[in-house]
């Protein structure tokens, strides 16, 4: 059953540019992984800096793996260092 994640970020002022060339890099390697359907990130307009992206995936375990996967941590590792607050994860399904 496939499922979308929201993952909401909260970027530092003056980040932007960083974050976004993180979140495509992320999206390219998550190309890689299995049952990847595709993602997209929106701007949050009353709220400066904050960001949803929308990750859908084949189903919950292929989300699982990436989730987990050194290659995403070390990606997380880097976006944290440019955001204010933690990312927040929701996973969803029909």
């Amino acid at each position: 059953m496939a499922v979308t994640v929201l993952i909401k970020r909260k970027g530092t002022p003056g980040n932007e540019i960083q974050l976004e060339e993180l979140y495509r890099e992320m999206r390219s390697a998550a190309l890689k992984h299995n049952g990847y359907i595709g993602a997209e990130t929106l701007k949050r307009l009353d709220v400066e800096g904050e960001i949803l992206i929308i990750s859908k995936w084949q189903n919950i375990d292929d989300w699982s793996k990436w989730l987990v996967s050194k290659e995403r941590r070390d990606y997380q590792e880097r976006i944290d260092i440019l955001t204010s607050s933690e990312t927040k994860f929701e996973i969803y399904t029909h």
